[in-house]
């Protein structure tokens, strides 16, 4: 085992400066994902610096009726919340489809958003990667790529993004804030992560040494109705091979709002603008459900083994709205 250093800080510019002068360093919430990568080797910090006694665990109501959720939040506390489950019921559902109870119980949300891909090839140091080498090939196009993306992805990198509360957090316009030795900042989640495109290494926006201290879900009484369906392999303790965050509000039958984020099908969570213009103003039916679906679905890109996530999502929209349609109209 490679030795490293380990500093807890209480404070937060404190956790800023520390990581500001040592460029080695990493940020360590719960360890759920950074200790697995450290044990596999792909992760070598000279420095963890130790967040969960920072003041950064509240979750709160914003002014207007939003929620700020701080960055060390556990993923159990956040989904068993009465604020979240109430106003956004798919955020919480997102959570507990997450890991196991066990692993809820130390994941921060923090560290939730910054969780690397489950890619065989990224954990495997015997194999080339973009994502770990920039520069070194990209073997799941050719190789293992059943549960890779048909979304957003380039000849430089086709993994997805695993997290599931990541794609609630897309489809209510969650906003990050951090901390920087400069100041505050805010981030929209549509910003914070980058398209593969030819830096897959090159994950997110923040700002060098900027700490993540907390999310903000904006007012959206369409959340309040709204749902997370994940798709796995097993019925328990998986990531997703597809997974959709919706919410609807609908009038005489007709469309008046709509959220859609897809999950497992791209290097991030993945917004589905194409099928919320479709349905706005149209009617709530199944057929036009599938409509919008393929209207998302048509720029997929799939790979010789993962073309069943182009059909399994399109079944996951039609399915899920229908749902909801059928409560609103109860």
């Amino acid at each position: 085992m490679r030795e490293f250093g380990y500093e807890r800080v209480v404070d937060i510019s404190g956790a800023v400066a520390l990581l500001g002068g040592a460029p080695d360093a990493r940020f360590l919430g719960g360890g759920t994902n950074l200790v697995d990568l450290m044990k596999a080797g792909v992760e070598r910090p000279a420095l963890l610096i130790d967040l969960r006694e920072l003041p950064l665990d509240e979750v709160e109501f914003t002014h207007g009726g939003g929620l700020r959720i701080g960055a060390t939040v556990t993923n159990s506390d956040l989904a068993a919340h009465p604020e979240v489950r109430r106003h956004y019921p798919a955020l919480a559902q997102a959570v507990l489809a997450g890991a196991s109870g066990q692993l809820r119980n130390m994941a921060t949300v923090g560290g939730n958003l910054l969780q690397r891909t489950r890619c065989g090839y990224f954990a495997d140091l015997g194999k080339p990667c973009n994502k770990r080498v920039p520069g070194s090939g990209c073997p799941a196009r050719t190789g293992e790529h059943r549960n890779h993306a048909i979304l957003g992805a380039s000849e430089h990198c086709v993994a997805t993004h695993p997290s599931d509360m990541a794609v609630a957090l897309a489809a209510f316009d969650a906003v990050i804030s951090y901390e920087t030795a400069d100041g505050p900042g805010e981030l929209p989640l549509r910003q914070f992560y980058r398209p593969v495109g030819d830096t897959p290494h090159i994950e997110t926006d923040l700002p060098p040494a900027a700490l993540i201290t907390g999310v903000t879900l904006p007012p959206a009484p369409v959340a309040a109705h709204s749902r997370y369906r994940k798709v796995r392999e097993r019925a328990s303790y998986a990531f997703a091979i597809g997974s959709i965050a919706a919410a609807l509000d609908i009038q005489n039958d007709v469309v008046r709002e709509v959220r859609l984020a897809f999950g497992a099908v791209a290097s991030r969570p993945w917004r589905a603008r194409a099928a919320e213009r479709v349905l706005i103003g149209g009617p709530a039916s199944a057929e036009a459900f599938a409509a919008a679906a393929d209207a998302e679905l048509a720029a997929a890109e799939a790979l010789p083994e993962n073309g069943y996530k182009v059909t399994l999502m399109r079944n996951l929209v039609v399915a899920v709205l229908t749902e909801l349609a059928e409560e609103a109209t109860r």
